[in-house]
């Protein structure tokens, strides 16, 4: 999934760049907005997932008014509970400046309990 997103002034922190934790929010909007437009329908009823780490490196920032293109997906097999999510930021000129890798734990909505992600579930974001 690539969705762009633009930096407002509420974004922008004291050295004049969009803040950490605005690319953090972004990260999981992307990441929500994928499961949303790609997951089974009776997937979304079952589960939903939460956030267990993220690694981001910052390589480069953005000032207001500009904007980047996130790109996400899905990276390897899931590891019992968990799957690894890879998000890239690329500013105008088309350079990654943020790249994030995300675990994500799936839950079963009834339990609340963690449950093992099955190939099918992941299925429809590696095609």
């Amino acid at each position: 999934m690539i969705r762009t997103f633009s930096a407002a002034p509420e974004h922008i922190d004291e050295l004049g760049h969009v803040n950490n934790a605005v690319w953090v929010q972004w990260i999981q909007d992307i990441a929500t907005a994928h499961w949303d437009a790609a997951a089974r329908p009776e997937d979304r009823a079952a589960f939903f997932w939460v956030v267990t780490r993220h690694e981001i490196d910052y390589r480069g920032n953005i000032d207001a008014g500009q904007s980047v293109t996130g790109e996400t997906w899905i990276e390897g097999p899931a590891r019992g509970a968990t799957s690894l999510r890879r998000v890239d930021f690329r500013n105008a000129a088309g350079k990654v400046i943020v790249s994030a890798a995300t675990t994500w734990a799936m839950l079963d909505r009834k339990t609340n309990r963690l449950v093992r992600v099955r190939p099918e579930v992941l299925a429809p974001f590696t095609t």
